[in-house]
């Protein structure tokens, strides 16, 4: 009897140590090796930016999606730096923004040539101009900006004036009310716009804003 009590109390013991080992031991079912590594994102479908596997067809009126990546600025012309060219591109852009024809783009882009050499100047007259981004500075009166245009003269603030995008489009909206712009010769279509002291001056730059025009078109 003593002998049968002492052998349960054996087989007690093992069973229980092989429960513990049992649950100390990793299970022997089959697991998949990589259930716990992350999945690797395909380019095409990573950050959700999804690239068409199959071209849009023409007229389908889908907009295919964009590339994240900036396009390049537009490269300068002869006798333009980068800045300069990017004054360009926004006065071209805006005219295309608003529907306008080419010839009204050529008027703008001789405006800037002449006035500010396509640069965004601030002014030591208008002490506010010289804390906005600007590429120089001019002393005509209280002009501001690519076009040279004055807030004492209704155009804008100095923050709007000193803005390329917005200069272009007070620009604009100025030269369509001028009765039979189209008509006129670029230069003076200009002047009838900006009423300077030099009104032959815009001519001078016509060929050389044609280039500028035809480079980012």
């Amino acid at each position: 009897m003593a002998f049968l009590t002492a052998m349960s109390l054996v087989a007690a013991a093992v069973g229980a140590i092989i429960v513990v080992s049992g649950a100390e031991q990793p299970t022997t079912e089959p697991v998949a090796i990589d259930a716990a590594l992350p999945r690797k994102t395909s380019a095409a479908t990573r950050g959700g930016d999804r690239v068409p596997s199959t071209p849009v067809p023409s007229g389908s009126g889908a907009v295919p999606s964009r590339s994240s990546t900036p396009s390049r600025p537009p490269r300068p012309v002869t006798g333009l730096n980068q800045t300069q060219m990017n004054n360009a591109a926004v006065i071209v852009r805006v005219a295309q923004e608003r529907g306008l024809p080419r010839r009204a783009m050529l008027v703008a882009m001789m405006t800037g040539l002449q006035e500010s050499s396509l640069r965004n100047l601030a002014n030591p007259s208008v002490p506010a101009s010289l804390d906005r981004p600007n590429e120089g500075s001019g002393d005509n009166f209280d002009s501001l900006g690519v076009f040279q245009q004055r807030p004492s003269q209704g155009w804008g603030s100095v923050a709007q004036l000193m803005n390329p995008r917005y200069a272009a489009g007070a620009f604009y909206e100025r030269l369509v009310k001028v009765s039979g712009w189209e008509s006129k010769s670029p230069g003076d279509a200009a002047q009838a716009v900006q009423r300077s002291a030099e009104p032959d001056a815009y001519a001078d730059h016509e060929e050389r804003a044609i280039k500028i025009i035809e480079a980012l078109l």
